[in-house]
């Protein structure tokens, strides 16, 4: 069975608009979080979010022509920028690459229409096909596998990034371009959000959102969009390609249960990295680090602990566990890709990013979240959690190369 490994990375968030800035500014403690400017917020409760500014516009540019971009929404122009910086990254010539043996998947709940472009009836049929930003990828470079999106909610792209090491496993694809996209703050999505009590109401962009503390109360909305690059390890080595990582292990696990709520104490996301880590052939031990889903409200952050010491045991005790989501807020379908880019980037240079705004401890809560700094320490292997509503649950366990 081929292995898979990670040969190209690209990332658009609140923290930078490219894979160093965001990774720099995030292990720097960092945070993107501030007061909502793109849309009115005087009447939603949630007034903060984690947005991206205009300046991702020049990536964008810099891989494609202004009739591509001007024929799908900005959220579709991030991803499709990250895809640019990934393909770039991995210095793959697909002029003497097998294209037919060449997929993209990608996370996308929805093609994340901002309340201006609603109002625009230009290029609509494209710009509200979901697939749109896949299809357009495999366009430009003239790939011929299977160009499609995946939807599962805020585990999108771990869906995406799975699937295409399956593919890959099996001998039918050589690579897969996967990733996924965050739609950009609206009223719709804020007000939500609001409706069912999932976000922070906290105006303080230092203090809304804070996983795994006491006084948590919702998680903050994040823009972004990210792309990674999975290829078999033959062909990455016929090529001489850079290997960032292994990726030796995914699931998903249905929980079956509720639109919004996790199993109680934990149990699917117990399942879900159990059968991950299974996969991969690792021993619970040799996990050094988790980025968590730690999305920062009351049982996410609750059953995501449990989950981890009745998978880990004692060795729960000697994980380092982050949440990124703190400096970058929830990015949605684009969630699973941007925190499996900090995972690989953390194992790449022994660096485990902080939990930032991480205050008052909860007492019920008593594993290394990494609190606010980052911390220096070997990670030979890692898992990254993504849990979304409906129950969609991935895990991934990207390991040294």
């Amino acid at each position: 069975m081929e292995k898979v490994v990670i040969t190209g990375m690209g990332a658009i968030s609140c923290l930078g608009n490219n894979v160093n800035e965001y990774w720099d500014n995030l292990i720097q403690g960092k945070c993107g979080i501030g007061k909502i400017t793109r849309i009115d917020v005087e009447n939603h409760d949630t007034t903060v979010a984690g947005q991206v500014d205009d300046t991702f516009e020049v990536l964008a540019k810099k891989f494609w022509n202004k009739r591509q971009l001007n024929s799908v929404t900005a959220p579709c122009r991030m991803l499709m920028a990250t895809a640019g910086e990934a393909i770039e990254d991995s210095k793959v010539d697909f002029e003497n690459y097998d294209r037919s043996r060449v997929a993209v998947i990608m996370g996308i709940i929805d093609n994340g229409f901002v309340d201006s472009e609603r109002n625009k009836m230009t290029n609509m049929v494209i710009k509200e096909m979901p697939s749109s930003g896949p299809a357009l990828i495999s366009l430009k470079y003239g790939l011929n596998g299977p160009a499609f999106n995946v939807s599962c909610a805020c585990s999108s792209s771990g869906y995406a990034i799975g699937t295409g090491a399956l593919l890959i496993e099996s001998g039918m694809y050589d690579m897969v371009i996967a990733g996924g996209l965050s739609g950009f703050v609206t009223h719709d999505r804020i007000s939500g959000f609001n409706q069912i009590l999932a976000m922070s109401a906290n105006p303080d962009p230092e203090t809304a959102c804070r996983p795994f503390t006491k006084n948590r109360d919702g998680f903050i909305m994040g823009e972004g969009a990210g792309t990674i690059i999975l290829e078999s390890e033959s062909a990455a080595k016929r090529r001489n390609a850079k290997i960032y990582a292994k990726l030796s292990g995914y699931a998903f696990f249905s929980e079956a249960s509720n639109m919004t709520a996790p199993l109680e104490e934990g149990r699917g996301m117990n399942i879900v990295m159990a059968e991950a880590l299974k996969k991969s052939g690792l021993d619970i031990t040799d996990i050094d680090y988790i980025n968590a889903h730690g999305t920062s409200t009351n049982l996410n952050d609750k059953y995501e602990t449990m989950a981890i010491k009745n998978l880990f045991g004692e060795h729960a005790y000697k994980l380092s566990v982050s949440s990124t989501k703190s400096a970058i807020g929830h990015t949605l379908a684009a969630g699973s890709a941007l925190e499996a880019i900090a995972t690989i980037k953390a194992i790449n240079e022994g660096i485990v990013p902080p939990t930032v705004h991480f205050d008052k401890a909860d007492p019920n809560l008593d594993l290394d979240y990494t609190p606010n700094v980052a911390k220096k320490r070997e990670i030979k292997a890692a898992i990254s959690n993504s849990f979304g509503f409906g129950g969609q649950n991935a895990s991934l366990v990207f390991e040294r190369y």
